[in-house]
């Protein structure tokens, strides 16, 4: 590949791919494209020496995306506001970001021919007694935020692009996002877990949440992942499930207290925002040849280290 383009490219996966890429791929023009909403500047520091990099300050809301795009080997889409928690009051906001950028994204690599990685979330799911796959029926996909839901009608709407307009393209559904990056965020469980133990702050936990079981990657694997279908041109229309572990916020406790000897929990009777449980299977990508390597206890333990090397 001789031309890459990444939107929301210093976010917390994307700060961590730009530094990947030329290794894999030598030579190539790596254009990060980000809005810088978040104010991420140091994932532009210390790139490597090797990298042909450009960066554009844009908003995929706004910008000359088929421009952009001209080109392109493969357009990698992380663009996306991702803190579901936070945003449950600014639905309209989710929509234009996560749904129309999504679509206005799609429609550029149509103009340009430029073929598509999507990123999506895992959250679309909903409870279930067994493990979920990509084949589960419509019941099993309910998601309970509106940042999940957003994010499968953005599925939905490449999936009808692809057909109607032979767009190449993959989705990869991803887990919960943990581990460490130049553009690292602390919003989702374990990495605010990690941050909340090594400031000495209780965690809260709800106790009906305790239990629950949820899908999570490892960073590296993430990039792992993004980098595989690179490789072998992975455009095929389908949606892929990429997550590491299932996990419980009990075990992802257990595994940040050997560490932090001071760790602090409160638990609370409250209710959250999203009370299911459930897991999912990431068989359909192995079965492509990809290989997980992360693991929850040592990316904890890395990102401890990072934060608080001599907490104990």
């Amino acid at each position: 590949m001789k031309r890459i383009v990444i939107t929301g490219a210093l976010g917390h996966i994307g700060s961590r791919l730009i530094r990947e890429l030329p290794a894999m791929f030598p030579g190539a023009e790596i254009v990060m494209v980000d809005n810088l909403s978040t104010q991420r500047y140091c994932s532009l520091f210390n790139l490597p020496s090797q990298g042909r990099y450009r960066f554009l300050e844009a908003d995929v809301l706004e910008a000359d995306l088929p421009g952009i795009f001209l080109g392109a080997d493969v357009v990698i889409h992380l663009a996306a506001i991702t803190d579901a928690a936070g945003t449950v009051d600014i639905p309209e906001r989710l929509e234009k970001v996560n749904l129309v950028g999504t679509e206005r994204v799609a429609q550029a690599c149509i103009a340009t021919a430029s073929p598509l990685v999507s990123v999506s979330t895992t959250s679309v799911y909903g409870v279930s007694s067994s493990v979920l796959d990509e084949s589960c029926s419509v019941e099993d996909l309910q998601p309970q935020s509106v940042y999940a839901r957003f994010k499968l009608k953005a599925e939905q709407r490449l999936a009808e692009l692809g057909q109607a307009h032979n767009l190449d393209f993959v989705t990869c559904r991803f887990g919960t996002i943990f581990g460490v990056s130049p553009g690292m965020r602390f919003h989702t469980a374990v990495n605010k877990f990690v941050w909340q133990a090594c400031l000495d702050v209780p965690l809260t936990v709800w106790r009906t949440a305790l239990n629950q079981q949820r899908p999570y990657l490892e960073l590296g694997d993430a990039i792992g992942a993004l980098l595989f279908i690179l490789r072998q041109r992975l455009f095929d229309r389908r949606v892929y499930n990429v997550v590491t572990a299932n996990a419980t916020v009990g075990e992802i406790i257990e595994y940040i207290r050997p560490h932090v000897t001071r760790l602090q929990i409160d638990y609370v009777d409250s209710p959250i925002m999203n009370q299911l449980s459930y897991a999912v299977s990431s068989d359909k990508f192995r079965s492509l040849g990809f290989e997980f390597t992360g693991s929850l206890p040592a990316e904890i333990l890395a990102t401890i280290r990072l934060l608080c090397p001599d907490h104990r």
